[in-house]
Parts: structure tokens; C-alpha cells; sequence
């Protein structure tokens, strides 16, 4: 049954899935920073989401909380709705890469599911959206993946970014200024061993670029 949930309910999903993604559970006081709401709240909102029928969430104060079968599938279509949209504002609206995420936000509560499968067909049922994170499919299954974070990238290796998983529009646009997109080839030159910072180039640009571990960790590549 693919239910439509509130705007509030959908953020509550789709940040419980990102933050269970290496582990079974998350914390509650995780899930208020991350979606920046009082800790009261986001009590009261799995307490609301673990007595649905069916439940959403398994929710136990003494142990966090994690998705139910039926909240995966919820969650997993509202990033596969989210990143098709951000993939259609990026390549049809020719939108810039750190601004479709807030758009997409918006318009994911809106649109049918009628309309979410012509814009799959119209986009040829892409696997990955502007900043490479996986679109999961009409069966929502993800996309495989074998990537590596830049910070991980020996000295001296050639690499092609696949992904690069930001939290803030600002930090999309530094990005993007310095090149560093999907698409692009990349080598570590040297790494700091004290600050974890490395030194690399890029393909289109013959100037060797630093940036810290912080950026580092959030970019992935596959090496070649």
C-alpha cells in the first residue's frame, strides 16, 4: 500500500533511514540535531509513529529506534520521489547542484504517483541524482555501489567521483566551486598526516588543490 504521510512524518522517515544506514538503531537525541527540533518533540513524534497500524517506527526509550518493514518501504519511496525530483531540476530545469535538494523538499509532498512514474520514464529511470547519491528503483531497490571516501584514496591513485553526500547547500556551492563534482577525475597527491588534509588535482584544472578531512570524508570515488 503506498500511504501518502505528512510532510512532518516524511522527514522523520527519511532521517531515521540515513541515520540507520550503518547501524540497527539510532538515538532520538541524533534524530533532533539532525532534523533540528526540540528532543520533546521528536519524542512525541515516535511515540505517534510506533502506534500507527501498521507502525512505522519500533521505538523503546531505553534502546533508540529504527524503521519497521513498513517504514523502510515508506522511506525509500520518498528518497526515490526526492531524488528524481532533484535529478529533473538538475538536468531539465538546469537548476544548480546545492539548490535542488530545498526545492525537491518541497515538492515531494505534492506530486502523485502518477506523475512520480512519468518523470521516471521522462528521465529514463536514472540510478543516481546530481550529487550521486542512488535513486532506489520502481521496486525500491538501491542501485549497487563500490565507492571509496576521497579520504581513504592512496597517494598517487587516479580516481572518478561518484558521490558526494554534503549536508549543507554552502557546502555543495564550495564544492562545486573547486570542482569537485560526479563526474570528475581526481588524484591525491599527498596527504598531511598530522591534519588528515590532501593535496590533489583534478583533470580539468593543472593547479593542485588542498582541502581538509571534513570535505574529504564526504566525497567518494571509484578508483581506476
Amino acid at each position: 500500500m503506498n500511504t501518502q504521510y505528512s510532510r512532518s512524518v516524511g522527514d522523520y522517515l527519511k532521517a531515521i533511514h540515513t541515520l540507520t544506514l550503518n547501524n540497527e538503531q539510532t538515538s532520538p537525541l541524533n534524530l533532533a540535531e539532525a532534523l533540528q527540533v526540540a528532543p520533546s518533540s521528536v519524542t512525541s513524534m515516535l511515540k505517534k509513529l510506533s502506534s500507527l497500524q501498521p507502525a512505522l517506527v519500533d521505538y523503546q526509550k531505553s534502546y533508540g529506534v529504527s524503521l519497521t518493514e513498513e517504514g523502510k518501504l515508506a522511506a525509500l519511496r520518498l528518497i526515490r520521489r526526492h531524488r528524481l525530483l532533484e535529478e529533473f531540476l538538475s538536468r531539465v530545469m538546469e537548476y544548480d547542484w546545492e539548490d535542488v535538494h530545498a526545492e525537491a523538499d518541497e515538492l515531494e509532498h505534492v506530486i502523485s504517483p502518477r506523475f512520480e512514474d512519468k518523470l521516471a520514464n521522462l528521465l529514463g529511470d536514472p540510478q543516481f541524482d546530481p550529487h550521486g547519491d542512488p535513486i532506489p528503483g520502481r521496486d525500491l531497490s538501491m542501485p549497487l555501489s563500490t565507492t571509496i571516501p576521497l579520504a581513504e584514496l592512496k597517494e598517487n591513485k587516479d580516481a572518478i567521483i561518484r558521490r558526494v553526500h554534503a549536508s549543507q547547500e554552502e557546502m555543495f556551492q564550495h564544492l562545486g566551486q573547486l570542482g569537485l563534482r560526479p563526474g570528475s577525475h581526481i588524484r591525491v597527491l599527498s596527504r598531511n598526516p598530522l591534519d588528515f588534509s590532501i593535496q590533489f588535482i583534478l583533470d580539468d584544472k593543472g593547479v593542485s588543490q588542498v582541502i581538509g578531512h571534513d570535505l574529504s570524508s564526504v566525497i567518494f570515488v571509484d578508483e581506476i
